[in-house]
């Protein structure tokens, strides 16, 4: 257990960060999860749309260091392609 003033207030901090990024976490999963449907669900419109409104999500959670900038870039590449493999497929 925490003997002094500033390991208490590590151990504060730490808790109130994993929690924000949780938050933050699960939010980048939502948003994720919404371009998967749309994906498999086969309409390009929407996928293109929840696409777009995932990109900024993923490039917050590079900033506020929750994603690696190389995960994020490896994620939207990925789904870009299998966006763009809707169109040629259909």
């Amino acid at each position: 257990m925490a003997n002094n003033a500033s390991a208490r207030k590590r151990i504060r901090q730490t808790e109130k960060r994993t929690l924000r990024n949780r938050m933050r976490r699960s939010r980048v999963r939502t948003f994720l999860r919404k371009v998967e449907a749309a994906i498999a669900g086969g309409d390009k419109a929407q996928a293109e749309a929840a696409f777009r409104a995932a990109q900024p999500e993923l490039h917050v959670a590079v900033t506020k260091g929750v994603l690696h900038r190389n995960t994020v870039a490896r994620k939207l590449s990925r789904l870009s392609a299998r966006i763009k493999a809707i169109a040629a497929a259909g």
